[in-house]
């Protein structure tokens, strides 16, 4: 039986995703070991969900670093930057093989990504859209306006891995979700029917990138 895989998750929400993680986890249908949940809201329900399962957890905030620079373009650059550094060393910390962002609203600079890509550590990204549409945050919204406006008849939830342009690394796993005129008027309601295939999708990429990473284990 292989080691599970060492897994931190990023999230900034209420943690829906992560609760999937979590019960497939315990399930014994996903073999992983999630080492922390890490937040950038300190009221994130997930960091809740993550303490009922008795999963190490922080809060990382970037406010602390916004303080120590002028509100100038440049300072707002080096805060982010020096944020992202320290988002780095405290996953590197426990040496996860892989990092989750699911639900995590805050775009990752290389100063995260390189001392994590150094360390071979995969990291990949749940985002509610289809490759190179909506990229960015509110895609859920945007994509129900577009379809409104008769400029789309589908959208999407993806699972892909994770480079500095926002939302725009290789997908590991794409699901369409076409509109259905009268069934999907209702933000609210379609909202809720994505969110029901993101948990899916959650699992299945997760599941595919513990596998790619069970077969380097091997080839290693």
């Amino acid at each position: 039986m292989a080691d599970p895989v060492r897994l931190t998750v990023l999230i900034s929400g209420s943690g829906t995703n992560l609760q999937a993680v979590i019960d497939k986890t315990s399930q014994g249908q996903l073999s992983t070991q999630i080492v922390r949940v890490i937040s950038n809201r300190k009221d994130a329900f997930g960091l809740e969900r993550a303490r009922k399962a008795n999963i190490p957890t922080q809060y990382h905030n970037l406010v602390k670093y916004k303080k120590q620079h002028p509100a100038t373009p440049e300072g707002i650059l080096a805060a982010r930057e020096e944020y992202d550094a320290e988002l780095a060393r405290l996953v590197l910390v426990d040496k996860p093989e892989m990092v989750a962002c699911l639900g995590f609203m805050h775009v990752l600079s290389p100063r995260f990504l390189e001392p994590l890509e150094e360390a071979k550590i995969k990291i990949i990204n749940l985002h509610p859209a289809l490759p190179g549409a909506f990229n960015g945050a509110n895609a859920i919204e945007r994509a129900h306006a577009a379809w409104l406006e008769g400029k789309i008849d589908k959208t999407g939830v993806m699972m892909h891995k994770v480079i500095s342009e926002v939302d725009m690394g290789t997908p590991i796993l794409v699901r369409e979700i076409p509109f259905i005129k009268g069934e999907d008027e209702d933000l609210h309601k379609f909202e809720q029917k994505v969110h029901t295939i993101e948990w899916g999708v959650v699992i299945e990429g997760v599941q595919l990138t513990i596998q790619e990473i069970q077969d380097e284990r091997q080839r290693r």
